[in-house]
């Protein structure tokens, strides 16, 4: 009886952590602390809204196919790396002038502190 509790209580732990969140999810919860911290309107919501589901599609586009790639057993080259790597970098100079365009100075520098400590969260610094 008491290795029928354990193991339930495992199970029942381990349930709690394969829930995975989708990317819209993802971005919607995202676009909320973004609502909080930066006061943003109703306007701003729509257009920021927008603007980060452009950017993961381009995004998850991007990764897709070097993936795909990957996926074959291949490695991508040099080239490829690097085409990659400057795809990823324009989207996201894209991305900040968007973001600019649709905050006022204050907010934009404050989204920019935000996503900094986003990057130090999870170590991509």
């Amino acid at each position: 009886m008491r290795k029928l509790i354990i193991v339930l209580a495992l199970g029942l732990g381990l349930i709690g952590f394969a829930q995975e969140t989708t990317p819209q999810q993802r971005q919607q919860k995202y676009l909320t602390h973004l609502t909080k911290e930066l006061n943003l309107d109703a306007k701003q919501q729509e257009s920021v809204g927008k603007l980060l589901a452009e950017k993961s599609a381009k995004t998850h586009d991007l990764k897709a196919k070097a993936n795909a790639k990957k996926a074959t057993g291949e490695k991508l080259t040099v080239e490829e790396e690097t085409a990659l790597k400057n795809k990823l970098l324009a989207e996201k100079v894209d991305t900040e002038a968007k973001m600019k365009a649709i905050l006022s100075a204050d907010q934009f520098k404050k989204w920019l502190t935000i996503r900094e400590q986003n990057k130090q969260k999870l170590g991509w610094e």
